[in-house]
């Protein structure tokens, strides 16, 4: 599925209509209180249709049935633009369920293999899927390694390797293996995978308002409330005047008082924000988590996978001391036997380019020590009592000098020399002895640093977290161009340093894709896992990116931030474009007892009804006129909040006055001709 393809067509068009009729089941419509008084003000007017002198009055049936035709379409078209938005949701997790099908499973039995349906599979379960053959359900990459084609899922045609050991052990079902063969641990049970969850997510139907959506909706029903009040007693007034107000008279004047146009749109603005960033491929757990990114102060992002390509590779062995190259190499090589990393892979990958031979016998009946985050080391101890070490420098040089070896004393200068050069030493020794350092290279992605200067016109600080030592650090820093960075650092480091940016009142977004990241993506504000990343990644975080681009957070602030400017924008539209309504529908309301109430009457407009009516019209139509904007949202540019405050300000709010006075005095140009 390729989500960015993503447009309203003419079936979504079509459902969405029908869509707009269901919805006037009052049930629904109490969801959404200022459309509901306009509902109820076109039964109370219809009503009046047939029985034009029930309450009173002398208005004919045919106004009254002009006032509830316009308010039925009214709610029509507030539904039509929440059922549009919905529907493009819809039709994506339609899309999905076409890839969600039932697939044969080899499942692993003791010794053999057995073929089971993909809905039989539970948490746990090994499955062995070899080349032309479907993922059968969300797992790790336990053995072998492969290329799958994801593009059901992301909608990139490139496949993706997949491996054991590294941070690019996660495999989605429904995907394809096209080469190879690997073997899989199953980490979901049916019903609760991936794929599922993306299904459900993507329906705009289900998606739960924001917090900022409540609280503006809470606004509306105040304003609602405080205008019906006054609609309810200004007839009192008008006896005191000795004007008569007839019913669907009072009920224009309060849909033309209480905020419609933004009542009509704040859900489809909402449902349309998280539309779009499933249009970037990146899939929104929640409303907030997208509202959050739009007011986002710091960055952390994971160098390994994030910013560089992530796979180091092995692309020169340097001796240190009294050793020679053949030496380093057949130690490296020795040390990375067991090692299933793509960097311990790299290692035996150069050495046979170079022709070079090592002893891999000693690796039978050795113990393979795993690489830990507080040793920073891994390595075999052989069966004849020797140790072969491999890992971060100052690692290796602590290790030799606790055996009582002696640290040559080139060691730190070639090591320095790499690190600077933006490479990743790793040291290898075997007992008290320093053989030479390992050259490991790492790659900056092509775009970061105008990504990174891009976040910083925004406003956004960005922070590189790496376990690298301080020179690689720097030295990657400074090509990819963020604002700061973290060597050395833990997962606790980079959760330490979301927590300070939080105490200082700053929202704070991560980027992972490593085991390692899950706690601090659980930290953070809004939390963006790499799809290609781990299971514990995507667990954790708010947002998954199904292109695994982590620059694509640039795409994910914008959205957050166009949100909440459209959001901001149609709200400031919708209480100007009030201030016309007023002048249309209150003058002709009181003209006739009070005749120094027709120098209100700026618009000239041609009589009391035709007043009324043309207010009225205007107050339905904008709102389908704003549909496309509501769904696209409000253009955003890098620049000052003052700026922008005053830009939006400008157009929206000056905007939402001198449209309306126009469009009003048009309506009515026409409406004269039929009252």
């Amino acid at each position: 599925m390729s989500t960015r393809k993503s447009a309203v067509t003419k079936d979504i068009v079509g459902n969405a209509i029908k869509q707009a009729f269901v919805k006037l089941d009052p049930r629904v419509m109490m969801r959404n209180p200022v459309m509901f008084v306009v509902e109820v003000g076109f039964v109370i007017t219809l009503f009046l249709v047939f029985v034009p002198g029930a309450f009173g009055g002398n208005v004919s049936a045919g106004f009254n049935a002009a006032v509830a035709v316009i308010l039925l379409l009214t709610v029509l078209f507030a539904n039509f633009a929440e059922a549009l938005a919905e529907g493009r949701g819809k039709a994506q997790a339609d899309s999905l369920k076409k890839t969600k099908k039932e697939i044969v499973a080899n499942k692993v039995t003791g010794q053999s293999i057995k073929q089971v349906p993909s809905t039989e599979l539970r948490k746990g379960d090994v499955v062995v899927v070899s080349q032309g053959e479907m993922i059968p359900g969300d797992g790790e990459v336990i053995e072998g390694l492969a290329s799958v084609d994801e593009s059901a899922i992301t909608g990139e045609s490139a496949p993706v390797i997949k491996e054991t050991g590294g941070d690019f052990s996660s495999v989605t079902g429904g995907t394809r293996v096209i080469s190879d063969q690997i073997k899989i641990r199953i980490t979901s049970d049916p019903g609760e995978s991936f794929l599922d969850r993306m299904i459900s997510l993507v329906e705009g139907a289900k998606r739960q308002k924001t917090p900022n959506e409540i609280a503006l909706n809470t606004v509306l029903v105040s304003l609602t409330i405080i205008f019906l009040l006054v609609v309810i007693t200004l007839p009192i007034f008008a006896d005191y005047l000795e004007v008569q107000l007839e019913i669907p008279v009072l009920v224009a004047l309060l849909v033309c008082l209480i905020p419609t146009t933004i009542g009509g749109l704040l859900s489809a603005i909402g449902i349309a924000g998280m539309d779009r960033v499933t249009q970037f491929n990146v899939l929104a757990m929640s409303g907030k988590a997208v509202e959050a990114s739009g007011d986002i102060n710091t960055i952390i992002l994971d160098k390994t996978g994030t910013i560089t390509y992530g796979n180091r590779m092995a692309s020169e062995f340097v001796p240190v001391g009294s050793s020679n190259v053949k030496e380093v190499a057949d130690w490296a090589a020795v040390s990375s036997l067991r090692d299933d990393t793509p960097e311990g892979r790299s290692v035996l990958e150069l050495i046979s380019k170079q022709g070079l031979a090592y002893q891999k016998e000693l690796a039978e009946g050795a113990v393979f020590i795993e690489f830990k985050a507080e040793t920073r080391m891994s390595g075999l101890d052989l069966k004849d009592g020797r140790k072969v070490r491999k890992g971060a420098v100052d690692a290796v040089k602590r290790w030799v000098a606790e055996q009582g070896g002696i640290i040559p004393q080139d060691l730190q200068q070639k090591s320095d020399a790499i690190a600077s050069a933006g490479g990743t030493p790793l040291a290898v020794a075997v007992d008290r002895i320093i053989y030479g350092v390992i050259y490991l290279k790492d790659t900056v992605k092509p775009g970061m640093r105008e990504r990174f200067d891009q976040m910083r016109r925004m406003g956004i600080k960005t922070v590189m977290c790496t376990g690298d030592n301080p020179l690689t650090a720097a030295t990657i820093a400074a090509e990819a161009g963020v604002d700061d960075f973290i060597a050395e650092s833990k997962p606790e480091d980079k959760i330490a340093v979301i927590r300070r940016e939080q105490a200082e009142g700053k929202l704070v977004a991560m980027t992972g894709d490593g085991t390692n990241d899950a706690p601090a993506l659980a930290q953070a504000d809004v939390g963006i896992a790499m799809n290609s990343g781990t299971v514990a990644a995507k667990e954790a975080a708010n947002m998954v990116d199904l292109d695994s681009d982590p620059s694509k957070i640039i795409e994910v602030v914008a959205i957050g931030k166009q949100l909440l400017m459209t959001r901001g924008a149609l709200t400031t539209f919708s209480i100007a474009n009030d201030i016309a309504k007023y002048f249309a529908i209150i003058p002709a309301m009181f003209m006739a007892a009070i005749p120094e109430m027709e120098m209100l009457n700026i618009m000239g407009l041609h009589s009391p009804l035709s007043a009324i009516l043309s207010a009225l019209i205007f107050n339905a139509v904008i709102i389908p006129l704003l549909i496309p904007l509501a769904m696209k949202g409000v253009a955003y540019k890098p620049m000052s909040s003052s700026s922008l405050l005053g830009r939006n300000l400008l157009i929206f709010g000056a905007g939402g006055v001198v449209v309306p006075f126009i469009g009003i005095k048009l309506i009515d140009l026409i409406v004269q001709f039929m009252v």
